[in-house]
């Protein structure tokens, strides 16, 4: 079964608090209330996407940011 997208707003969050605050993924997906699974997911996404610090994304519109984790979408 295919899983729904998180809003970008909360994708940005596991996004920041991975790579800005280096909390670990199961911290992240309580404090959002998201799956483990998801959060590792949206990381592995910015991984293949060459997002690798906060730095890069943090001033990019939420579409450029689906844009670089969603390609094909």
């Amino acid at each position: 079964m295919a899983r729904r997208r998180l809003h970008m707003r909360k994708t940005r969050q596991v996004l920041r608090l991975a790579m800005k605050e280096r909390l670990p993924q199961r911290v992240i997906a309580r404090s959002l209330k998201v799956g483990r699974q998801t959060v590792s997911d949206y990381l592995q996404r910015a991984k293949v996407a060459g997002i690798s610090r906060w730095e890069d994304i943090k001033d990019l519109t939420e579409e450029e940011l689906e844009g670089l984790l969603f390609p094909s979408s």
